[in-house]
């Protein structure tokens, strides 16, 4: 009698898969492997339930665990695979190791090998993934500085306009036309240009940037009611530090997050970009300028916000006048940002308010 020969499914039971994933908006490059074989690399729709299906298919009971580069997705994507049982990570471009062969060669097939490769070998770091309300917060207040830089957008535009067409700005509104206030805005919708369309344009300008000033003044106000009744005690914390006022404070919140996810002050100021480079060769050690890797919404606001402390704070004050006799102001007023960082840092862990002259 004919038999039919009945092949056992293969079970992983615990294996572990890696993935790694080159992301982009409509399809994923994919690299699937074993600790030490790969297995395949393809190309898919920028679908995580259709990477969940093909793992699961091929892979039942296997542990899976992904990787892509931070970029334009976010968390989106994270958060998508975790859905789908997937440990996923997500890691700065700048951490992946690559072969010179892969850096002159950039195709995604090529880079989702590469982050699979080193996913397996576990070289890799995933950054921290704050909460959905917490990356909403961050977001959000990132908005803010991204209207305030297409203000700056408009004002140079309309400059310009004014300079191209021999307008000058009467002295009487000298002052007020760096801030841009009322009066200043009411002159400029009063300039007539040569031709009506020349007009026109002016006006427009001077509409587009009244608009984006209400919207970014409605985003900001709203933002300092949410922080005041949500992050009410940090806020306090924060502000009781010389220098730091309530808009810094919602920066430094919003990016910081938890700040007891620094498992060290010297992490927390490689995250923020307070960290020199340093060269080394055999006995010989030299240490350069600041990474240019930093948080560039952060790190602005700390130095801005160190210039304030180092004129209101005795003790900073002192500090920066000592480093002034051997340094240059440039590179003292980086030490005092890491003094300030430390203030923020301590009050942030033990929930207590600074102490004026008291230096940590």
């Amino acid at each position: 009698m004919k038999t039919t020969q009945i092949t056992k499914k293969k079970e992983f039971n615990g294996d572990e898969i890696y993935v790694g994933i080159d992301v982009h908006k409509k399809q994923w490059a994919v690299t699937v492997r074993s600790k030490l074989l790969e297995h395949k690399t393809f190309v898919q729709k920028s679908d995580s339930k259709v990477l969940g299906n093909y793992l699961k298919k091929n892979f039942p009971g296997a542990v899976y665990k992904s990787v892509y580069e931070a970029g334009f997705c976010g968390y989106s994507v994270h958060r998508l695979l975790l859905n789908e049982g997937i440990e996923n990570i997500i890691i700065n471009p700048a951490d992946v190791p690559s072969t010179n062969k892969e850096r002159k060669s950039k195709q995604d097939k090529i880079d989702s090998r590469k982050l699979c490769r080193a996913l397996a070998d576990g070289v890799l770091v995933g950054n921290y993934v704050p909460g959905e309300e917490e990356a909403e917060l961050k977001e959000t207040v990132r908005q803010i500085k991204i209207l305030t830089n297409d203000l700056t957008r408009y004002k140079n535009r309309i400059k310009s306009k004014l300079e191209k067409n021999s307008i000058k700005i009467p002295e009487d509104y000298g002052a007020s036309s760096r801030g841009w206030a009322k009066r200043f805005i009411v002159w400029l919708e009063t300039v007539e240009l040569k031709t009506e369309l020349g007009t026109l344009g002016l006006r427009l300008y001077i509409e587009g940037f009244k608009q984006i000033r209400e919207l970014r003044k409605k985003l900001r106000k709203s933002v300092e009611a949410y922080v005041e009744r949500v992050y009410e005690k940090d806020i306090f914390l924060l502000r009781s530090i010389p220098g730091i006022g309530t808009t810094a404070a919602i920066m430094i919140l919003s990016e910081l997050g938890d700040t007891s996810r620094f498992s060290s002050f010297e992490r927390l100021c490689s995250f923020v970009g307070l960290i020199p480079n340093t060269y080394s060769s055999g006995e010989k050690e030299r240490t350069g300028r600041m990474t240019k890797r930093k948080n560039k919404y952060l790190q602005p606001v700390l130095v801005q916000c160190a210039w304030k402390a180092a004129g209101c704070d005795p003790a900073l004050m002192s500090v920066y006048g000592e480093l002034k006799k051997r340094m240059t102001s440039s590179r003292a007023i980086v030490k005092i940002t890491r003094k300030l960082l430390s203030r923020i840092r301590h009050v942030l862990l033990t929930k207590e308010p600074y102490v004026l002259g008291v230096e940590r």
